[in-house]
């Protein structure tokens, strides 16, 4: 099975260093690729070869469109082909929200982060509910400095509950803000490298930007701002009822939580899931749900997270298989 002739300039991109990425789809399609004069050959079962080649003609295509193919793209375009979807790769070009301090454009890589992003910009309040790695707290980020950028709003607050993950930490040494900035530390992260360190400060000297524990915005009523609660999973019921109601005139929200990753203490009810079930069908609201083939880090981190999705769900249905067992016995 062949494909059109590859430019020699889009080789390397497309096959990978030292051909990690023709290696790869080799072992997942149980096929061999091989260039011969500037064609490619994929030799195999014909299904297979035929998925093969699908996959390796969307990576040539976004090569040529001037993307650097990485592992995650990779990945991703096996995961679109397994599901019949590899042509809707498309619909994700060209949504770059913004530009780290080092020119790296910041935009979706799935069409899970599209879905996100869309509802971000559409909707006054946004959940974004999945595991580590879907990028959900960076792509709020992007789109609150670019929004704080273009004057749409005159401040960015950012937030999340301080509770210890799973560790007792004990007294922390310093004034309150010393003690606070542990837990805010993965939202510095993401502003100084989107937004630099110096006017990241310069900002939030002005007040223009505020980076505080969610009990911080009890009592305040947040007009004209871009607010992100972050890690809403650790909120209680009567915390999020608070930060919704602190909500103003010309304000956005974004609301991010993994429901795998609670710290709560044992049998407190999250304030996310309680918001899920009171708020899905209040209009202007949107609850958008990334998975394992949304994570963008290292392809093992979705992996991981992968094998703890199919864990959990076995062990979800053994529970709900032995409550049976024990409804037929009363």
């Amino acid at each position: 099975m062949r494909l059109n002739q590859i430019p020699a300039e889009h080789v390397r991109n497309v096959f990978g260093q030292f051909d990690r990425f023709a290696k790869k789809i080799e072992k997942r399609y149980g096929v061999s690729i091989v260039l011969r004069n500037g064609e490619i050959c994929v030799e195999g079962a014909p299904e297979q070869a035929a998925r093969a080649r699908d996959v390796l003609r969307e990576l040539l295509r976004l090569s040529m469109d001037g993307h650097e193919i990485e592992e995650q793209n990779v990945e991703y375009c096996m995961i679109l082909e397994e599901e019949n979807r590899v042509k809707s790769l498309r619909d994700i070009e060209g949504e770059i929200i913004c530009h780290t301090v080092q020119g790296a454009p910041v935009k979706p890589k799935t069409l899970g982060q599209k879905e996100y992003v869309d509802a971000i910009r559409d909707r006054m309040i946004v959940f974004g509910i999945g595991p580590a790695g879907t990028g959900k707290t960076y792509l709020a980020m992007a789109m609150a400095i670019t929004a704080f950028k273009n004057q749409e709003v005159s401040r960015i607050i950012l937030t999340r509950p301080a509770i210890e993950a799973g560790e007792k930490l004990g007294f922390l040494p310093g004034d309150l803000q010393s003690k606070v900035d542990p837990y805010l530390r993965p939202l510095y992260d993401a502003l100084y490298q989107i937004m630099g360190a110096d006017t990241f400060l310069k900002n939030m000297e002005k007040g223009l930007i505020e980076v505080a524990p969610l009990a911080y915005m009890r009592g305040r009523t947040l007009d004209n701002a871009y607010i992100i609660l972050d890690e809403a999973q650790n909120t209680t019921p009567a915390q999020m009822k608070m930060f919704l109601t602190r909500i103003g005139f010309g304000s956005k929200v974004v609301i991010t939580g993994d429901k795998t990753q609670k710290d709560l203490q044992p049998g407190q009810v999250s304030g996310l899931d309680t918001a899920e079930r009171v708020l899905r069908k209040i209009e202007d609201i949107s609850f958008i749900y990334l998975t394992s083939k949304d994570v963008v880090r290292h392809p093992l981190v979705q992996k991981i997270v992968h094998a703890y999705e199919e864990y959990e769900g076995r062990q979800n249905a053994g529970r709900v298989h032995d409550k049976g067992r024990h409804r037929q016995k009363t």
